[in-house]
């Protein structure tokens, strides 16, 4: 049987980085990208083949899906689009070109490479296409408007897409992490220090109280984090099942969260988040 592959976006480190090396241990050839070209270097000296790719960039999608293809001989198993950023701070706060920004990278270039994928698994007859969303595409969480915004965008576009694959042989599932080992927060600093004027907000003691600590402080591990391999194991699930599940859940809290979402009334949710 020939060696099944994927092309991964965001292995730099964190969820993507895990799985990478989870589905190349588990037989899969993999194509571990992520932004940064000394990234890649690292990466490929671990044995992963690597090369960039810029979700922010067309032409670097481009060219990573060409790459890709190239070195398959003209087919991909699967696409797993794992890359995010963050960008915390109060919504009203938030500057519309920051909120933009977020976007190109969880939203629009996700989106710009499943479409140049697709052809691919059409031309082949068959493939996998896995979007990472979040327990924060199901349920908010202050101070994350722009993080939950795209991945409620990315929930609700998976879910068309979904619908519309039904009579291919190409199978869209989405994973749902909650709380999990990644440098997420620390990755998001510098785009807070960018785009988040927080000491001129109405709410710059709310910020001092709370987000800066977060922010700044690394406090261990939250309660329930799990590590990346976790999702690992989801990835693998996924891949290998017939009829895949159009969701896997991957944290107690997303478990929970999915069920309340769907028990509660709007108010009763609320309460609930705000309690932590």
């Amino acid at each position: 049987m020939a060696q099944k592959s994927i092309l991964i976006t965001g292995c730099s480190s964190g969820i993507g980085y895990a799985v990478a090396h989870g589905l190349k241990d588990a037989g899969w050839r993999v194509f571990a990208t992520c932004r940064n070209p000394d990234d890649v270097e690292r990466l490929t000296g671990e044995g992963l083949e690597s090369f960039c790719l810029d979700l922010t960039d067309t032409g670097s999608i481009t060219a990573a899906v060409a790459e890709t293809i190239t070195r398959t001989g003209g087919t991909l198993d699967a696409l797993y689009s794992n890359a995010a950023i963050a960008l915390p701070g109060a919504v009203e706060d938030l500057p519309t070109d920051g909120m933009r920004a977020v976007f190109e990278t969880n939203l629009f270039g996700l989106h710009e490479l499943t479409r140049q994928v697709i052809p691919v698994m059409r031309a082949q007859g068959h493939g996998r296409i896995v979007q990472c969303s979040s327990v924060l595409g199901l349920v908010p969480m202050k101070w994350r408007g722009s993080y939950v915004a795209s991945k409620y965008a990315l929930e609700g576009l998976t879910d068309v897409l979904r619908l519309e694959m039904a009579d291919t042989p190409i199978k869209v599932i989405l994973v749902e992490p909650g709380p999990v080992t990644s440098r997420l927060r620390i990755n998001s600093i510098p785009h807070f220090e960018r785009w988040i004027d927080w000491k001129a907000s109405p709410r710059a003691a709310q910020y001092e109280r709370s987000l800066l600590d977060r922010l700044y402080t690394d406090t261990g591990p939250d309660r329930f984090e799990v590590p990346p391999e976790a999702v690992t194991e989801k990835i693998l699930a996924a891949l290998a099942s017939e009829n895949p599940a159009p969701r896997y859940f991957v944290t107690k809290p997303t478990y929970i969260m999915n069920v309340l979402r769907r028990i509660l009334t709007t108010r009763a949710l609320d309460r609930v988040i705000q309690k932590g």
